[in-house]
């Protein structure tokens, strides 16, 4: 019986996965953090945006993102938290390239908790997300599912997404990519602000 469900649950795993092609905020959040303040912090940010996804594929499996979508007025709220946050963390890239010393960075001024709490914010405030996860709902869970593939699908998106971020917070707290980022940290500063603005003149001005 879960078995003839199988294929559909990794067709939407798959489409799942091609989202991590394509670099939006919350892989730039990981990358950035990861060279500005290490690999602990990058992953604790990796971890938090990780259980997001796997929140919102609950939510999607028990039909709450799709009611939350018939309701537009919740989903301007959303979009105005996201637009929000993304613009705050412009603001603090924008902040940290204006610093000429390096060791004025907020290297511990966050801990774990609250970069699992950031990466989960990130997450959670894009309400391209709900949309997104009732597309791959209802591609992985068929006519007649069965509930253990709803809770696969939920088990297996958040492990995913944690293990990819997990891969780019590594990637980007190796030695080499630090020493670059060291000589050339109010450029890269400077261009993750830009690009968390666009990010959030791109969901302000969408039509979620």
């Amino acid at each position: 019986m879960i078995a003839e469900h199988l294929p559909n649950l990794f067709f939407a795993l798959g489409i799942f996965s091609l989202g991590f092609v394509a670099i939006g905020p919350n892989i730039l959040a990981v990358m950035g953090t990861s060279m500005a303040r290490g690999r602990s912090q990058g992953a604790a940010l990796a971890l938090g945006v990780g259980l997001g996804s796997g929140i919102w594929a609950s939510l999607t499996v028990a039909g709450l993102a799709t009611l939350m979508t018939a309701y537009a007025g919740a989903m301007i709220v959303l979009k105005i938290f996201g637009v929000a946050y993304l613009l705050w963390l412009a603001f603090k890239a924008f902040r940290s390239a204006a610093k000429p010393d390096p060791a004025a960075l907020e290297a511990g001024a966050a801990d774990g908790h609250n970069m699992v709490l950031r990466g989960l914010t990130i997450q959670m405030t894009n309400p391209k997300a709900a949309l997104q996860w009732i597309a791959i709902v209802a591609i992985g869970l068929g006519p007649n599912a069965p509930w253990q593939i709803g809770l696969m699908l939920v088990a297996s998106a958040m492990i995913l997404s944690i293990l990819v971020h997990l891969a780019y917070a590594v990637t980007f707290s190796t030695g080499p990519v630090i020493a670059f980022y060291t000589r050339t940290r109010r450029w890269i500063e400077g261009t993750l602000g830009a690009l968390f603005t666009f990010a959030a003149f791109k969901l302000a001005t969408s039509r979620v």
